[in-house]
């Protein structure tokens, strides 16, 4: 067994009892130390004396300018109290703020700077939120002796674990079908079931799952123009339309340029039908009539799930 592939202990302690909250966040064994505050208890967040300590921090909310996007903003300081503090002043997109320090106080400037470097660098790799920095910082301007370099992975490995846990999944890679883009799409989703959508209107898509998310392969299709008004998904849309991810083919038809990988099934059928949509039942196994609810079940019994 891999030691990525042991289970951890997660620790989500609120602090005043309510689930919206201050929450603390901790990995048995491990000395970081998170907490999570939106802006009604962001007060009783800076005031504790965990955060008034060296560390990160990250300001996280809704994009104002793209629509179904989070915006992010990372930083350090000797006091993550007084740093975030400032920070949240100067920004008017956040919700949720979150502070990175160690219940042993073991941060020094030169540690937090190089994490404030890597988080930059991994979630501008990872492309998953908008980062509100205007610069990234270089992980080299305060040299680490080679022992800290290695501790310092190991802390944000732990912060890869944790963070999706607390509502920010933005350090994940994006899918080898979605990153690897100089490998013809056949081999790259080799050994993958490939689910299909075929409408009636003649719109053809492909997906394979991949991590646990649903990415939609290139050249698939798209309805636009429908009339549908209960769309969930039109804002994602527009931002696949804004992004380049789908263009303009023929009157009521987009296409998919490059893969793009949805959060679920339901999410890739919606905007594939331009109406809210039943992902489970609307995917095909390709060239079969087998739904994916059904492939899912059939590799339950079989258990084979999460393998």
């Amino acid at each position: 067994m891999s030691e990525d592939s042991f289970g951890r202990t997660i620790q989500l302690f609120l602090v005043d009892g309510k689930p919206s909250g201050l929450r603390k966040a901790t990995i048995h064994g491990w000395t970081g130390l998170i907490f999570v505050s939106g802006d009604s208890t962001f007060g009783a967040l800076t005031a504790r004396d965990e955060v008034d300590r060296t560390g990160i921090y990250i300001l996280s909310g809704p994009d104002p300018d793209k629509a179904a996007v989070t915006r992010a903003y990372i930083g350090s300081g000797n006091s993550v109290a007084e740093r975030i503090r400032q920070s949240a002043l100067k920004r008017d997109f956040w919700e949720t703020a979150i502070t990175i320090t160690t219940s042993d106080d073991d941060l020094s400037k030169g540690h937090a700077e190089y994490l404030e470097a890597r988080l930059i660098e991994m979630a501008g790799a990872a492309r998953r939120v908008t980062l509100d920095n205007g610069t990234s910082p270089d992980t080299t301007r305060r040299r680490l002796p080679e022992a800290d370099v290695a501790n310092m992975e190991q802390f944000l490995a732990n912060l890869k674990i944790i963070l999706p846990v607390i509502g920010l999944d933005m350090l994940k890679p994006q899918p080898r079908a979605v990153s690897d883009t100089t490998t013809p799409v056949d081999q790259r989703t080799r050994g993958e079931v490939r689910f299909e959508i075929r409408h009636r209107s003649g719109v053809q898509a492909e997906a394979v799952e991949e991590e646990g998310e649903f990415v939609v392969l290139e050249g698939s299709e798209a309805l636009t123009g429908t009339g549908y008004v209960q769309q969930s998904y039109g804002g994602l849309k527009q931002k696949l339309i804004e992004d380049g991810v789908l263009t303009p083919v023929a009157e009521g038809k987009l296409r998919f340029v490059r893969a793009y990988a949805f959060s679920s099934p339901s999410a890739a059928a919606a905007v594939i039908l331009d109406r809210n949509s039943n992902g489970r039942t609307e995917w095909k196994v390709k060239g079969s009539k087998q739904s994916y609810h059904d492939w899912q079940q059939a590799r339950a019994a079989n258990g084979e799930a999460g393998a």
